[in-house]
């Protein structure tokens, strides 16, 4: 592979060269013609024939004819071979033609020689300048023969008479000889020092850009953040796991101010916090592109340029929310299991006891004939019977495990029988309007009485909030949540008074109720189970205007056994 890319490369770079080749060219002879020009029109002040300077516009002429062959060659002829070639040894003939043409007396016109050798050498390597210097020395050496053997077939436009012998002739021929095939070594020593240079230079660049894809598939690779910022806190880089954490995409935040898009994270670059942070982990909460708040594990390190100078900051992040919501159930487990051995101790010293006053209070009942003030105490004592028993059962319910045994349990038809219950309910008030939008297809897989529990106590805490009338809203469906999985949907609406926004994160702690006759266990327990069915539970809330819960149970056997 970097055998093809060099030669690649190369090409390019003969292309690039040729054509500059063939424009220098066109500039030259430009230059040149203008100064002709320039001594034609003022040839009364230089001593110069007018046969020499037709001779310069011929020649001109023939330059500008071949430079546009090479131009229509090099457009449309793909091997740049033959293009060099045909102007090497063009350049010859025409050198060779001038020479001829000029003699050699005023002007050592074999001089543009070594350019073509140069230029030979650079496009086809030593071979081609040893080639090229080839064909100059036996022109050259045989231009000279026959002009001094005076045998050549056309006469010259400058006279000129040798006056040197057959030595003379001789040295010029081997110095001019010599001094080619020695442009040529030199100037191939330099040329193939130019190849492994770039060659070189090739190789460290492919390993720079090995190196450099390897550093960026590691870091769009990894499932932590990376963003790192310059010293004016633009944001310059920012990975693939970053914009899955923050939902920020890349287009939108590079090149752009920290403070405008992660102010929360201004406070932590500060020297002192980054000295401080190798002693603790820094967590911080931002929001999201959504709105959402996200909790991070934050590390912030200087970065370091190539002169051990601070260029900037690299800010790692992790995405701690979903460890904080395990932290936050691990919590709740922990008091869950409390009360478990709470409620197996108090079901053992209350529960027993309450069963012989509730049979006795039973027996007293049947047998006596109250009336007054002796039936207002009777109905007292029954409804703290009741209430007590109640709070049993709900102080029960929360330690007692999620069964195992499970069913398709049918939401709407529990529904039903729910809403046919609470009408017997003392809270309930006929001038309450029920709303059902029911699906076909909303089925749980659960056990149908800790269901039946759930949707009742979402159902009484509705008609608990809503004083005299107003719209208690139940709908039922199947739906697909981010996680890909599908579950089925209880959405209990009331338009009661709402939760206070401050409430709303402590409703699922036991015991926290700001009902008079609450237990503060109702919410408790549907978290409880929908916890243990692995679903998902959602309030939200506004005061004066109702709340809406939503509880998402499982739809399948598979994805929860």
């Amino acid at each position: 592979m970097p055998i093809l890319y060099s030669e690649a490369v190369t090409k390019e770079i003969n292309a690039r060269r040729l054509f500059v080749l063939i424009i220098s060219r066109i500039v030259i002879v430009t230059l040149l013609l203008s100064i002709t020009i320039f001594i034609d029109i003022k040839k009364q002040i230089f001593t110069i024939s007018q046969i020499t300077l037709n001779f310069i516009y011929l020649i001109s002429a023939a330059i500008y004819f071949f430079s546009i062959i090479y131009i229509l060659l090099f457009k449309f002829v793909k091997n740049l071979k033959h293009n060099i070639n045909l102007q090497m040894t063009i350049d010859v003939i025409l050198i060779t033609f001038l020479i001829g043409l000029t003699g050699n007396t005023q002007i050592d016109y074999s001089l543009f020689y070594t350019l073509v050798i140069i230029y030979s050498v650079i496009f086809l390597g030593r071979r081609g300048g040893l080639i090229v210097a080839s064909a100059s020395s036996i022109f050259y050496g045989l231009l000279l023969d026959l002009e001094f053997y005076k045998l050549m077939p056309f006469v010259s436009f400058v006279q000129h008479d040798y006056d040197f012998n057959s030595t003379d002739l001789l040295t010029n021929i081997l110095v001019h000889i010599v001094s080619f095939y020695v442009l040529a070594f030199l100037a191939s020593f330099v040329v193939e020092q130019e190849k492994k240079t770039r060659l070189l230079l090739e190789k460290k660049e492919s390993e720079f850009n090995q190196l450099d894809l390897l550093f960026r598939s590691i870091v769009e690779s990894v499932d932590t953040g990376v963003m790192t910022i310059d010293l004016l806190n633009t944001i310059k880089t920012f990975n693939h796991a970053a914009e899955e954490i923050t939902g920020f995409p890349r287009a939108k935040v590079q090149d752009c101010k920290i403070e405008d898009v992660f102010p929360d994270f201004v406070p932590f670059l500060t020297l002192e916090t980054i000295n401080e942070q190798t002693q603790k982990r820094l967590e911080v909460i931002i929001t999201g592109k959504t709105g959402n708040k996200i909790n991070l594990g934050l590390s912030v390190s200087p970065l370091i340029g190539k002169h051990d100078n601070q260029i900037g900051n690299i800010l790692i992040f992790q995405d701690l929310t979903k460890i904080k919501e395990m932290e936050n159930k691990i919590e709740k487990n922990k008091n869950m299991a409390l009360i478990g051995e709470m409620a197996a101790g108090w079901a053992h010293e209350v529960r027993n006891p309450l069963a012989a006053i509730t049979g006795s209070i039973e027996l007293l009942k049947q047998g006596l004939k109250l009336d007054g003030t002796d039936e207002r105490l009777m109905q007292i004592i029954l409804r703290g019977k009741d209430q007590l028993d109640s709070f049993a059962r709900d102080f029960l319910s929360m330690a007692r495990p999620v069964p195992v045994s499970r069913e398709l349990v049918d939401l709407n038809e529990v529904v039903e029988e729910v809403l046919e219950y609470i009408k017997l309910n003392k809270d309930w008030t006929s001038t309450i309007k029920i709303v059902k939008v029911f699906s076909s297809n909303a089925h749980a897989f659960a056990n149908k009485e800790q269901v039946r529990q759930i949707i009742n106590n979402l159902v009484l805490n509705a008609v608990q909030s809503m004083e005299e009338d107003g719209v208690l809203s139940i709908e039922t469906r199947r739906i697909k949540l981010e996680d890909k999985k599908e579950y089925a949907e209880i959405k209990v609406s009331d338009t009661g008074c709402g939760i206070k926004e401050n409430d709303l994160k402590n409703i699922f702690e036991p015991f926290f109720t700001k009902k008079e006759k609450g237990t503060g266990l109702g919410l408790t327990i549907v978290s409880h189970l929908v916890d243990g069915y692995n679903g998902k539970i959602k309030i939200e809330s506004t005061i004066n205007q109702g709340t809406i819960c939503a509880v998402w149970l499982p739809g399948k056997k598979e994805e929860h056994m």
